[in-house]
């Protein structure tokens, strides 16, 4: 594999500027525009199979009996009815074997009861995956279930020891948001040997700053931009 220049880039929700987020069309457009890898979020339906959608209740479509329900009541079968902007919700099943031989696929545990089953599937040695949580809980579950599969702690305040959650649960990757990424918290974590995530990045000047600051990886919209930046 030629080396990488700069930052991964890893399409937030998949080409979601482009497609509707967390669908596979979004998924398969992202690597077509060339992301190394998706990030994606998981909740678990009353059946316990796992779904990629961002909130825990459906999006309110018109004309749609299933709007405002909560995904965590609905079956898998009763999901395949719903459609955001045509497109159906897919199955983490279905994103890892559309995508998952291209692409690293990154997973928010976002629902409860998200973790188990996730690393169940992520684990398979035909992916490139890991798992991620604000949730630290879930994070520290997945590592008592796989203790191999890489793990990343979401975060949005600006710790005074950035790295001292990422211990507790043993997490390679810290996702910061991006407006609280600085010099000394990208060297506190790489000093640790972990990877700083800059999400959600969309600002060509975030982007240039952190490439030159050595951050890990670009969590972006827009993974076009965040190509020709980075001189890709």
């Amino acid at each position: 594999m030629p080396h990488q220049k700069g930052p991964e880039i890893i399409a937030h929700r998949g080409a979601s500027r482009e497609r509707p987020e967390n669908t596979l069309a979004a998924f398969l457009r992202a690597a077509e525009l060339g992301a190394d890898a998706v990030e994606l979020d998981v909740h678990r339906t009353a059946d316990g199979v796992l779904v990629v959608h961002h909130d825990p209740v459906l999006d309110d479509v018109p004309g749609s009996s299933l709007s405002g329900r909560a995904i965590s009541s609905l079956t898998a079968e009763e999901l395949r009815a719903f459609r955001i902007r045509g497109e159906p919700i897919p199955t983490l099943e279905e994103v890892l074997e559309s995508v998952g031989g291209q692409l690293i696929v990154y997973c928010e545990l976002k629902g409860e009861a998200t973790a188990a089953p996730a690393v169940t599937m992520l684990e398979d040695s035909r992916w490139r995956a890991a798992v991620h949580a604000f949730d630290h809980r879930q994070v520290a579950e997945a590592r008592r279930l796989a203790s191999r599969l890489p793990r990343g702690i979401l975060e949005t305040s600006y710790h005074l020891d950035p790295t001292a959650a990422m211990a507790s649960v043993e997490a390679r990757d810290l996702w910061q948001q991006w407006e609280t990424i600085d010099q000394p918290l990208v060297d506190a974590v790489h000093a640790r040997g972990g990877r700083v995530v800059a999400w959600t990045a969309n600002a060509p000047s975030a982007m240039e700053r952190f490439a030159a600051m050595g951050v890990d990886a670009l969590c972006t919209d827009d993974v076009p931009l965040a190509r020709r930046v980075l001189g890709r």
